[in-house]
């Protein structure tokens, strides 16, 4: 049985998702007695799970409950490859399949409950190239927008390397100074963690040709954000000026830097700072949503 610490907080329940036939686990937090405005819906990174997005180490880290206190679902899902869906996908997914299956999942969601104005994707390191992907190539009804974290298009690594490292279990460079994260992170964190599968494994190398071919496709607008401490991907000034321009057709794109904060931006002490920044943009992607809501004659 599974601990305490490894349990959903109050007001956080499991759930599962239909995705074309492949059940996927899910972490699901409702605003309370009024409808949703919106749905965030978090997507973990390589080696976690959903639980990464439940400040496992302190409450106040936690995106699940943050979002229901502002009025917001949050869909925090495990994807192809991952706890329900692990022994069905044992090798996992690629990028592109599995955004076919987060559509898919999104599809049954909305069919069983309220979404207020829509999706938005928020989504961290291989979920944050699942994300992208899934915006280009199978975007959910009423996409609001994407924030996407540690996730770049320029590998400060040899990915042949990385996979290798990721093989034997974490990697430093995921985390940074380990002042960054609260006591107990470590201990805690194990019920987070998941065994990377194979494919996403195997297909980092292939990322930065994907990355290329996936960027001009995606409208919706888009923020993108790496740690102080980011180690997997190049983030000086000219790395990120040639990432945003890559996204020709966003309506808009925003790309910050979060201080004090290591990879795994949602499990440290910098986490609150970055989920509210980042359902700061989201407010600002709604903005014509409800101008629209109020005037009929006004169009997003």
């Amino acid at each position: 049985m599974a601990s305490p610490a490894h349990e959903p907080a109050v007001g956080v329940r499991r759930i599962t998702l239909d995705a074309a036939g492949v059940t996927l686990s899910a972490l699901l937090s409702e605003p309370v007695d009024t409808p949703p405005r919106a749905v965030v819906v978090a997507l973990h990174g390589g080696g976690m799970n959903a639980g990464y997005f439940a400040g496992p180490a302190h409450p106040r880290l936690s995106l699940l409950s943050l979002g229901a206190g502002l009025g917001l679902t949050v869909l925090a899902v495990d994807r192809p490859g991952y706890r329900a869906s692990a022994a069905r996908l044992p090798a996992g997914l690629g990028v592109r399949e599995q955004a076919g299956l987060v559509r898919a999942a999104l599809d049954d969601f909305a069919a069983r409950f309220a979404t207020g104005a829509g999706f938005f994707l928020l989504a961290h390191s291989y979920g944050g190239k699942v994300a992208l992907v899934t915006a280009a190539e199978h975007p959910p009804q009423r996409l609001i927008g994407l924030d996407i974290s540690g996730c770049g298009h320029a590998y400060t690594v040899d990915p042949g390397q990385l996979s290798k490292e990721l093989q034997r279990g974490w990697s430093p460079k995921s985390w940074g100074p380990l002042r960054l994260y609260p006591p107990g992170t470590f201990g805690m964190g194990r019920g987070i963690v998941e065994p990377m599968p194979e494919r996403e494994r195997a297909g980092l190398a292939r990322w930065p040709v994907l990355f290329r071919a996936t960027a001009p496709r995606i409208e919706a607008p888009l923020r993108l954000t790496f740690a102080e401490y980011e180690g997997y991907w190049r983030h000086d000034d000219a790395t990120l000026a040639d990432l945003a321009a890559q996204f020709t057709a966003a309506r808009h794109i925003t790309v910050d830097r979060q201080p004090g904060s290591g990879h795994n931006i949602s499990l440290g002490w910098a986490a609150r700072a970055y989920h509210l920044r980042a359902l700061a943009f989201l407010e600002s992607c709604l903005v014509p949503h409800e101008a629209a809501r109020a005037d009929p004659d006004h169009r997003p």
